[in-house]
């Protein structure tokens, strides 16, 4: 049996987890995230063993190292399983060929049309497994720059253990995504439009976790990437696809369009495995933070900028302190004290040692709208593919990349249905929308507007939620 892996904060003062209490904690108490204290290692026979099988049992197999003697454990194989019966393929995440050594993975075939749904899915069903066994109840709160929020409303919506409120910024989604979430009306989900950016968004929601009196008040937890459970749950993907073009005896690049570093985090977390990930391939959008800092050096996010993909107008990356904390020989204080440079000064340089680390694995390119309108296009009259902004994001930036022959693949995060306008004004065509997404954007929605305050969005959750009994305890 595999000795239990505990799960430490990336700031060093916080006590070590286990995946259960991690699961709950979402955040470590010293404001930090949860990181596993090794990375497990599969070796090359194990990772050439997941060769033909189905996802959901593909996904065991990787994702089960980091439960070993977990309550959570037990639980992994009917999780999964119940996880993934309700994707609309039979692959999961089907891998489809763009043109030589290019491939796209298909992200979006979940309830949401959103590649968040393969880590919601599980997170949701794990929590509600672990509040049972404990007789407790819980508050979820996150925030989404689109298609986060949908996601976990979707796997939360009808629990009578968890209230869940998602906050989004108003005005900045699109209609498609908004309606995803705002026409749920079970009593136990909330949505909540502030007045503000992403940005604000995700403070307010960190904030809320740093406020001990508030967290245990309501026994908080989170499903933004924040919590290591959705960063886990997304690792398998990249297993299997590089699996089907030859690993472990073939490299493989990534491309992933990405706002919170959450998702090409998990390709990290792959690579640290054991997987043979030759590049690593940061695609943003007109929201630069990201690529301006392995160009100088200096992180220092400036204004979001609205474009056409949403899930990327996102300057503060949550999760780059994962990829800190590796960089900086997991020293907490040294990413102690880079976040409160952070905090205080709004910007943060990066040592000669940890740049040279980052530009070794990484590459970053930010892509504007217009060549965002122009890929789609392109590889729509190419290959008669309709592609969502996102991802054409991702296939533009991987174009910048010079990897061959290693197979490149391109992470494509959501169906373009989720955003017609934009896909309509680049080739003329509007996606077919599928009838689950029809029947959804029909119904009555329901959202508060709030303006971007601690305190307003506080006492709304506070006011809205239900009674959480005295005597259930969260591992926190």
């Amino acid at each position: 049996m595999r000795q239990t892996l505990k799960f430490i904060s990336t700031r060093g003062q916080a006590p070590a987890l286990p995946f259960e209490g991690a699961l709950m904690a979402a955040l470590a108490s010293d404001g930090g995230l949860f990181m596993p204290e090794v990375w497990p290692q599969l070796s090359a026979d194990e990772i050439e063993g997941l060769a033909g099988l189905d996802y959901a049992k593909a996904a065991y197999r990787v994702m089960s190292p980091y439960l070993a003697s977990d309550a959570c454990l037990q639980d992994l194989e009917e999780v999964l399983s119940d996880a993934y019966d309700g994707f609309h393929h039979p692959a999961v995440v089907p891998l489809t060929q763009l043109g030589p050594d290019s491939f796209v993975l298909e992200l979006f075939h979940g309830p949401t049309l959103s590649f968040k749904d393969l880590a919601m899915q599980v997170v949701a069903r794990f929590m509600n497994r672990v509040l049972k066994r404990q007789g407790a109840r819980a508050t979820v709160i996150g925030a989404t720059s689109g298609d986060t929020g949908a996601a976990a409303i979707e796997a939360f919506r009808g629990l009578d253990a968890i209230d869940i409120f998602i906050l989004h910024p108003k005005g900045r989604i699109s209609d498609v995504q908004r309606r995803q979430m705002t026409t749920a009306l079970e009593p136990n989900v909330h949505n909540i439009a502030i007045e503000g950016t992403f940005d604000d968004c995700q403070a307010i929601v960190k904030a809320m976790f740093g406020d001990p009196e508030l967290r245990g008040r309501l026994h908080l937890t989170g499903v933004n990437s924040i919590n290591f459970a959705r960063i886990l749950a997304q690792i398998p993907y990249y297993f299997t696809s590089a699996v089907s073009l030859g690993a472990p005896h073939q490299a493989v690049a990534f491309t992933v369009p990405t706002g919170n570093f959450g998702d090409i985090f998990a390709g990290y977390a792959a690579r640290a495995m054991g997987l043979p990930v030759q590049r690593l391939v940061i695609a943003t959008n007109l929201n630069d933070s990201l690529p301006r800092a392995l160009a100088s050096g200096a992180f220092e996010p400036q204004g979001v900028v609205a474009t056409s993909s949403p899930a990327m107008d996102i300057q503060l990356a949550s999760n780059f302190e994962r990829l800190l904390f590796e960089l900086a020989g997991r020293d907490a204080a040294r990413i102690r004290a880079l976040m409160e440079e952070l905090r205080t000064t709004g910007a943060f340089r990066l040592s000669q040692g940890e740049l040279g680390q980052l530009r070794e694995l990484f590459g970053a390119h930010a892509v504007d709208e217009q060549e965002t309108q122009m890929t789609i296009r392109g590889v729509f009259e190419e290959t008669g593919m309709l592609v969502d902004p996102h991802t054409a994001v991702g296939i533009t930036a991987s174009a910048r990349e010079d990897v061959a022959p290693t197979p490149m693949v391109v992470l494509s995060t959501a169906h373009p249905a989720k955003f017609p306008d934009a896909v309509k004004r680049a080739t003329g065509r509007v996606p077919e929308m599928p009838e689950r997404l029809k029947l959804r954007l029909g119904r009555e929605e329901r959202c508060a507007s709030l303006p971007p305050e601690f305190g307003a969005v506080s006492e709304f959750i506070v006011s809205h939620g239900r009674d959480i009994p005295q005597q259930a305890e969260v591992d926190a």
